[in-house]
């Protein structure tokens, strides 16, 4: 398999990073890469632009960015939280016969990082890996409705609200409408609105700080699964994921 230079070498630029080299100028980084300085100063001014490397306005020098950051505390986030919520995945699908997920939020959008389907489960489309809109899913009204003030704008900057069925929420005038009548009811419901047919309910899930961090659901269909139904589905729903927070350290105030 053929090797991506200029990938390798960025990586390799965010390698040189370390203890005792926090920060570095572009001559050094010039003459540890054995590169002439207008090719590591492209790639830098990539990697800046993605957030990946920061530039000190005073000295001059560079330093790791908030990208890596992000990106290693959504890696421990997940690592952490699948391995606690496991046990209540296969307990929710146990007792419901339908599919249990676990999703992460990663910028403007869910990732799946778990799901078990239950005896009765006919939902394909949440596979561990694939990401979700927020405006039209149970888990992205979860963990967007029980945000910070601050958070939420700006997490809405510049979202794009496709429409994925005719129920989809279509403007951001609906979706702040829709996360107020979440935050009263406690629980999230995507009403068809991400696949014909399909009707999700949702859960936010807390960490130690009191902040949404992921988001527990259940997938079901409409034709095979009744209001009442659905209600025994959701106070299962809320019991496991009451318990997860518990164990990530949220004490409820």
């Amino acid at each position: 398999m053929p090797i991506i230079q200029s990938v390798e070498r960025a990586l390799q630029i965010l390698d040189l990073f370390d203890e005792q080299n926090s920060e570095l100028k572009i001559t050094d980084i010039s003459k540890r890469m054995n590169l002439h300085k207008s090719t590591v100063h492209s790639l830098l001014k990539t990697l800046q632009v993605q957030r990946y490397i920061e530039q000190d306005g005073a000295s001059g020098k560079y330093r790791l960015g908030m990208k890596l950051f992000e990106r290693g505390n959504l890696l421990l986030q997940s690592m952490d939280i699948r391995g606690i919520a496991r046990k209540y995945l296969l307990d929710l699908a146990a007792n419901t016969g339908q599919t249990a997920n676990l999703v992460l939020l990663d910028g403007q959008a869910g990732v799946y990082i778990d799901k078990v389907e239950g005896p009765r489960a006919a939902i394909r489309y949440s596979r561990i890996g694939r990401r979700i809109p927020l405006h039209c899913s149970a888990v992205g009204k979860a963990m967007a409705a029980f945000m910070g003030e601050a958070e939420l704008k700006e997490l809405l900057a510049g979202y794009i609200y496709e429409k994925q069925t005719a129920k989809t929420i279509g403007s951001e005038v609906e979706f702040v409408q829709e996360l107020a009548a979440v935050r009263a009811a406690g629980v999230a419901i995507d009403h068809e609105e991400n696949e014909p047919g399909v009707r999700c309910a949702a859960v936010p899930l807390y960490n130690y700080e009191g902040r949404v961090t992921a988001a527990l659901s259940i997938s079901t269909l409409t034709s095979s699964v009744d209001e009442a139904e659905l209600d025994s589905c959701i106070a299962l729903l809320r019991q496991a994921a009451a318990d997860i927070s518990a164990q990530m350290g949220y004490r409820a105030r």
